[in-house]
């Protein structure tokens, strides 16, 4: 509860300082080796209720649903920006992170004064911004962004695993547990693997079959 309250007090320090609406910026499945990254933009509104939004990876997918269902419900705001795995090999990850951040920030910059971004690179944003290291647990915002992000990039991937059923995307997410990588070794690639990708860039052009 300290971490969540310390979040809070963060958050309202830049309010104090005339930085509202601020919004918090993060991503989801950076690290993955199926499927796009997705950024989320969240403002949250002061004067509504404001759920215990936390680093996406500290909580069960059950209570990220419960959150995301939480912001949602008390008219709080927030985009997304995704990118797919495609242009992430023709980019680079990095520049595909910041792209997906820029496209999530443009569905709430009218609002904004001041973006607060996990990480320690910024896009390129219309306003001030400010990167914020492990900003998923010190700012309520960038937590919120960081379930957003994660909530809609899991149901992408849930999706996706009724035309690809035997990479056990429902469990990891396109993450490269060994069962996903074992998958990829026996199946061969899909057209939604990230090719630039270690093990993926070792298997060559075999495709899924």
């Amino acid at each position: 509860m300290r971490d969540i309250e310390e979040a809070f007090k963060f958050d309202r320090s830049y309010w104090s300082k005339g930085f509202y609406p601020l919004a918090g910026i993060d991503e989801a499945g950076r690290g993955a080796l199926f499927g796009p990254v997705v950024a989320a933009a969240v403002v949250l509104q002061k004067d509504r209720i404001i759920p215990d939004f936390c680093d996406s990876k500290a909580i069960s997918a059950k209570r990220r649903e419960e959150l995301f269902s939480e912001l949602v419900e008390n008219g709080h705001l927030f985009s997304v920006g995704i990118v797919e795995a495609d242009e992430i090999d023709k980019i680079n990850i990095l520049k595909a992170t910041l792209k997906a951040m820029e496209i999530a920030f443009q569905g709430v910059e009218s609002e904004v004064k001041l973006a607060l971004v996990d990480g320690n690179v910024l896009p390129e944003l219309k306003c001030r911004c400010e990167c914020v290291v492990k900003g998923d647990k010190k700012s309520i915002s960038v937590g919120a962004a960081s379930i957003v992000a994660k909530v809609v990039r899991d149901r992408l991937i849930i999706k996706m695993d009724g035309s690809y059923p035997d990479y056990g995307l429902k469990k990891n997410k396109g993450y490269g547990t060994k069962e996903h990588i074992d998958a990829i070794y026996e199946k061969g690639i899909t057209p939604f693997h990230r090719r630039s990708f270690r093990p993926v860039s070792e298997i060559g052009n075999r495709l899924w079959r």
